[in-house]
């Protein structure tokens, strides 16, 4: 409540004189203060714990991150494999290996 009190405090103040530039900027940084608070309000992040719980989260994005791209890796890779085995197959065929093991 101090916060939105010095914001109407400071409204107040402009509303009475002309504004110059030290006062407008104190009105943008208490507005910006209260709203920013306001919102982490809102997600629930404005405990003490938020900042571990981001770091969690951070730690959990990177670890899917990493998982992703190594599953993208071993399909990439059996798909490899499999193309070279249908190689060799093919040769074999191509050349007759399979006429020489009857």
């Amino acid at each position: 409540m101090e916060e939105e009190e010095a914001l109407a405090r400071l409204i107040a103040l402009a509303g009475t004189s002309a504004p110059d530039a030290a006062l407008l900027r104190a009105v943008v940084e208490e507005a910006s203060e209260l709203g920013a608070r306001r919102a982490l309000a809102r997600l629930g992040l404005a405990d003490e714990a938020a900042r571990d719980d981001m770091s969690d989260l951070r730690q959990l994005l990177g670890a899917w991150r990493d998982a992703k791209t190594s599953a993208w890796k071993a399909a990439v890779d059996w798909a490899v494999r499999c193309g070279l085995a249908l190689l060799v197959v093919g040769l074999a065929m191509k050349l007759g290996l399979p006429g020489l093991l009857r």
